[in-house]
């Protein structure tokens, strides 16, 4: 797109379907490198990735070329196909419906980097549940309990 400048940074968190811990610290990096492969192929860029054994967060810088939506789809159709051709998980691996995808000023990126890159430390301190709704509150997101993630206690 000619005369089309933007910049644009989104941070990306998704879970494995059932909150499952499904994510393997033994395999968990090559995931991440297969989930890279696929945002470069979509011409996008990614800062930061990193999460735990039930979720995950990915940092991107995002063109005009391709919706958010888009993008979240094609990361987790191809990502989980890849997870079951490779046999890492006992029966169907599959992502749970839904993301989330909050924006960052380009000032905030070393922070949100750290955020993302110290995912193992953060959890054992705070739920997923609730750093996820600290998000929702923070970036004053009107929801719906019903209709976020399916939580485990």
């Amino acid at each position: 797109m000619a005369n089309t400048f933007t910049q644009v940074y989104i941070q990306i968190v998704f879970t494995v379907k059932g909150r499952q811990n499904l994510i393997h610290k033994k395999w968990k990096d090559e995931l991440y490198k297969y989930i890279c492969g696929i945002v470069n192929a979509k011409q996008q860029k990614v800062y930061a990735i990193g999460g735990v054994a039930d979720h995950i967060h990915i940092l991107v810088s995002i063109k005009p070329n391709i919706s958010i939506s888009e993008l979240v789809r094609s990361i987790k159709a191809n990502s989980s196909k890849w997870i079951n051709e490779k046999g890492l998980v006992l029966g169907k691996f599959q992502w749970q419906g839904g993301f989330g995808a909050f924006s960052y000023a380009q000032s905030q990126l070393d922070t949100v980097i750290k955020y993302i890159n110290n995912q193992e430390k953060h959890h054992k301190v705070k739920t997923f549940k609730d750093e996820y709704t600290e998000f929702l509150e923070k970036f004053e997101i009107d929801y719906d309990e019903k209709y976020l993630f399916k939580f485990i206690e």
